[in-house]
Parts: structure tokens; sequence; C-alpha cells
């Protein structure tokens, strides 16, 4: 009888435990997945390159802050649409912008609902929104022939989303997933994702869309997002697009590695 009682004390714990961090995925999901530092409305940007800065003002409540690194007219060739990862702001990824400027690309770099000084409520359907807006306004200066859809980590789901709805000369995702709930899945497989998950960001959906060249880049020593999930998108890519393992590249260092450069710097020259 005791050995019943304890059993069912222990089966009552574990239910309580399961269902408590069932709840805390659920509710706290956003906090998990992003981790903006957001800025005041009138916070002057600065940086070390040449930029001016657009917002878009979608509604009452949602604005749309990009910041643009401009290139002279005269060496300008298009334009990288830059969807960044899930921390901070602008503020962080800019020191990635003088990869394209040097390479005759402007770059806008729009910040995501309560990232930087973008403002609204976040969801999966107004991220793809934001791009969708950002791809308009460049459309209104370039053609599909020079636009260059570019996401990192939790950007990738963003661009790719963008890339299969619009044309553009290439698509380039650093450090994609597959989708969140995969990627979640290995921390969190006991729970039923697709009912506790807001977000999908199926990348592996949208990539047979694309009809832009495709170029994945990805380290192989990447601990944030495996390089599985590259290698998984990778069969899913048509003739002709690639997937670039960086030997040793972790999640937030592929900006030191020679090989990422020279591939980049070889996919905008072309």
């Amino acid at each position: 009888m005791k050995n019943k009682k304890r059993i069912f004390r222990w089966v009552k714990i574990i239910i309580i435990l399961y269902s408590l961090g069932g709840i805390a995925l659920y509710y706290l999901q956003e906090k998990i997945l992003f981790r903006p530092t957001k800025l005041d409305a009138d916070y002057p940007w600065q940086f070390s390159q040449p930029f001016t800065e657009a917002n878009i003002a979608f509604d009452e409540k949602t604005n749309f802050n990009i910041v643009q690194f401009t290139v002279p007219d005269s060496l300008r060739k298009g334009i990288v649409l830059y969807f960044h990862g899930n921390r901070e702001n602008i503020h962080h990824y800019a020191q990635f912008a003088e990869n394209f400027t040097r390479n005759q690309y402007e770059v806008w770099m729009p910040d995501y609902p309560g990232f930087g000084k973008s403002s609204g409520e976040l969801s999966e359907k107004i991220l793809y929104e934001e791009a969708l807006q950002v791809y308009k306004l460049a459309r209104k200066k370039y053609a599909p022939s020079q636009i260059i859809i570019y996401g990192k980590s939790l950007g990738s789901g963003i661009a790719a989303e963008l890339a299969a709805i619009r044309d553009c000369k290439r698509l380039i995702l650093e450090t994609p997933y597959y989708s969140i709930p995969s990627l979640i899945n290995r921390f969190c497989g006991i729970y039923p994702l697709s009912l506790l998950i807001h977000y999908s960001l199926p990348v592996y959906e949208y990539l047979p869309k694309v009809t832009a060249p495709i170029s994945l880049i990805h380290g192989n020593q990447d601990w944030t997002i495996p390089f599985s999930h590259a290698e998984r998108l990778k069969n899913i890519l048509k003739p002709g697009d690639e997937l670039i393992r960086v030997e040793g590249g972790a999640h937030n260092n592929l900006n030191e590695f020679h090989l990422f450069h020279q591939k980049l710097d070889s996919l905008l020259r072309n």
C-alpha cells in the first residue's frame, strides 16, 4: 500500500512538472526565442559608415524602422535586404554591412517589432509582412535582378518566405534552421510542439518555391543551430543551389573565417 502511494505521489509530481514546463513554454516562448534591445523612437543612430534611416508606418501601433547603409550611386550594383538574428537590434548587426557595401551593394537592415526603434507586437505574420513592406520599398529603386535577400539565423525563415513569394537575384541564408519546431524539438521533444509553439518559420517549406539561386552558409561546429539543419535543407535544394560548409565555424563567428568572405565576395561579384 505504501509503495502504491509513493508511486502515485511521484506520478503526480511528474505530471505537475510536465504541465508547468508546457505552460512556461507556451507563455514564455517569445522571451526564449527573442532577446531584443529596445530603443526610444528618437534615438540617434550612429555608425562608422554612411547611412540613412527610413520608417514604414504599418498601422497605429506598428512602425518598421530600417537603417540603410549606402554606397555612391555611381558604384552601386544593387541592394541586400538583410534580415538579422534574434538578438539586440541593428547596432549588433551593423558590423556586417561592410561585407556588402565594399562589394558595391547598398544594405537595408530592418528591426523587428520590439527591436531597436521598431514598434508593435511580434508574431510570425507581422515578421513576414514587414519583410514584404521592405521589399516593396526597395522595388521603387531596384529591379528584382538587383535585389539579394539575406537571412541570418532567425532571419532565415523570414528571408526564405520573402524569396518564395517575390523575385530576387539570389537568396543567401547564414546559419539557417529547418524550422523553429524542429530546432526546439531537441530540447523540448516531450511536448506537442505543434500545439504549443506560436512560431513555425518553416524554411524547408519555402526553399522549394524559390526560383532564384540559393546559397546556404553554415559552420559545422554550430551548437545553437546544428549543421544537421543545413544538411537537411540541402536535400531539398534545386540543381545549382549550394551548401557552403565552414569547417570549424560556430554560430556567431563565421565572419572571422576566410572561406566565409571568399564565398560571399564571389556571390556578390557575380
